[in-house]
Parts: C-alpha cells; sequence; structure tokens
C-alpha cells in the first residue's frame, strides 16, 4: 500500500485487499502515524474482562511486533494482570485521531521468554525499573508520600549496582486471530477491511465490512 499524503483519503483497493499480510499493513499505518500523530503512536487500548465477566479496558504502549503478534509489557499483579491470567484473551484498540484510522486486534495472549522480558526490562530508564518495584498496581495507595517513600528506598537500595526485573513485570504477545482496519470515508461510507484466521496456524482470509 503505497503512502498518500492526505491519510484521510487513503481507501483500500482491490489489489491490496486480495495481499494477506495484516502485519505490513499494520507496520506502514503505525509508522505514518508517527509522522501524523503529536505523540505515542504506538498508544493502544487493552481490553480484558474480570473473574465477573465484566469487561474493562486501558491505555497501554504497544512495545513491540513479533512474527505472530503484538507485544507488552505489564505488572502481572495488577488488575489487568490478574484478568489475563483468569482468561488469556484480549482486544487492542489503536486509533489515530489525526489519520483518521484505528485498527482492532484480538486473540489470544501468551507470556513472552522470560529472557525477552528481560532483555527489554534492561533497556528502560532507571526510573522506571525502580518504579516497577515501587508500585503494587492496582491496589490501594493511602498517600502519594507512601509511594514516594518506596521509591527512596529502593533506589538507596539498587544503589551502584543493575535494578533487576520484578518477577511479577512481565511481557505478553497477543497472536491475533481477527484484525480489522478501519479508514474514515466521507459521508461516513467508512472503509473497512478484517483479517480472520483460525489460529496462528493457519493463513489469513480477508473480506471488506459495510461501514
Amino acid at each position: 500500500m503505497s503512502a498518500n499524503k492526505d491519510l484521510t483519503n487513503l481507501v483500500f483497493d482491490d489489489e491490496n485487499l486480495q495481499k494477506p499480510d495484516p502485519f505490513s499493513v499494520f507496520t506502514q499505518w503505525l509508522e505514518e502515524a508517527k509522522i501524523s500523530e503529536i505523540n505515542d503512536a504506538n498508544a493502544m487500548a487493552l481490553a480484558s474482562v474480570d473473574k465477573d465477566g465484566l469487561p474493562d479496558c486501558r491505555i497501554m504502549l504497544l512495545n513491540g511486533m513479533e512474527k505472530n503478534g503484538f507485544v507488552f509489557y505489564t505488572n502481572t499483579h495488577s488488575a489487568k494482570g490478574e484478568e489475563i491470567a483468569l482468561n488469556p484473551k484480549a482486544c487492542l484498540l489503536f486509533h489515530w485521531k489525526s489519520a483518521r484510522r484505528q485498527v482492532r486486534i484480538r486473540g489470544e495472549l501468551k507470556p513472552v521468554p522470560a529472557a525477552v522480558s528481560d532483555a527489554y526490562f534492561a533497556t528502560r530508564p532507571r526510573g522506571s525499573q525502580i518504579g516497577a518495584h515501587a508500585s503494587k498496581q492496582s491496589s490501594s495507595l493511602q498517600t502519594r508520600q507512601e509511594l514516594a517513600a518506596r521509591v527512596e528506598k529502593l533506589t538507596a537500595e539498587f544503589a551502584g549496582s543493575d535494578v533487576p526485573r520484578p518477577e511479577h513485570w512481565m511481557g505478553f504477545v497477543l497472536e491475533p486471530v481477527q484484525i480489522e482496519f478501519w479508514q474514515n470515508g466521507e459521508f461516513r461510507l467508512h472503509d473497512r477491511m478484517v483479517y480472520t484466521r483460525q489460529n496462528p496456524n493457519y493463513p489469513w482470509q480477508t473480506r471488506r465490512l459495510n461501514p
């Protein structure tokens, strides 16, 4: 798919519809979003379901891509970590407002190898590494000073040494079975194309959707 200066007018044509490679389309859209968006083009909504079947959603950052999926990192003691443990299926939503595009990705979540989490954690700013230890994510916090005190204590504790990755901080890869691309159209006649497959071992099937 060729780049277009006016991203709002770019639509899929029949030739692109027949190319079963949603990862390459997503990669191009993400690269174009890095130009069109003010910041955090890799921001995404992650939707999961809790133990009562109640949907939950929050904004996160996409931290990488693999051959079969989309990678992010989180605290497994957090609300989303507990929801993922109970039901390892989720939906990602990217919305690039300036480009008037969105991508919905649905699939199963699997943990990345510990060595991969270690390697990524090592690239994070030192303050973020300490924060991963200090924050008891999603649990109650009496005062901001309580968190600041833990950060101060851990900063002193790790002084002069590398900050190890906490066992509860790790990465997940969402292996998609459905990826839908949405492009804004005039008079709300949007262009929608969806890729589906039974599982990551099956080929992609493509079809258009009504707006």
